[in-house]
């Protein structure tokens, strides 16, 4: 049976990662391009994508090469945190939930552990009122904590808090140092 989520054995420095958020523009957000998967406010900035993507948050599926964008430069505490992935990765986002928004239940295609493709979220900022759900289950996660979850699997955020909620989320490949962050099977 797949795993629906796993608390990684890794933790980050909160005030660092919220220190280089803030040094994110407002004008660098991109609306997520599926308006029928979201209500409200949903937005990202891509730190590394394919090469040459013509809109960095998503990768252009026809290429298979990774590079950083120049924001990453500006996030230094983020680069070390995906520094210490000793695994290939993929896509590199921030992704943001504004207060009041709410990304609807959907499964996505080839995100799971058992597909070699594994997407973990590092809360930076969110809220008690922030509602993650993976497989009807409530998944409560703390900032600078990292969480593998398998979004193959039916997910929703509803953000009722107050505050955003942003998340640096990693795609990585995945290997025998990132098998060994998991449970034995």
């Amino acid at each position: 049976m797949a795993l629906a989520h796993v608390r990684l054995p890794m933790s980050f420095d909160v005030a660092r990662l919220q220190a280089d958020l803030a040094g994110i523009r407002p004008e660098e957000w991109t609306a997520h391009f599926n308006t029928s998967y979201y209500d409200g406010l949903w937005s990202g900035i891509a730190l590394r994508t394919t090469e040459g993507a013509h809109v960095p948050l998503y990768p252009d599926p026809t290429k298979s090469t990774y590079v950083d964008l120049p924001v990453l430069e500006r996030c230094p505490y983020i680069a070390e945190v995906l520094a210490a992935f000793h695994c290939p990765l993929q896509l590199v986002r921030l992704l943001k939930l504004s207060p009041g928004s709410n990304i609807k239940e959907h499964s996505d295609y080839n995100l799971s552990y058992e597909d070699g493709e594994v997407r973990v979220h590092i809360p930076i900022q969110t809220n008690p009122a922030v509602e993650f759900v993976v497989d009807g289950e409530p998944l409560p996660m703390g900032e600078g904590e990292c969480w593998y979850i398998n979004f193959n699997l039916p997910h929703r955020i509803h953000n009722r808090g107050a505050t955003d909620r942003v998340h640096l989320v990693v795609d990585c490949v995945l290997n025998d140092w990132l098998r060994g962050l998991f449970p034995p099977e």
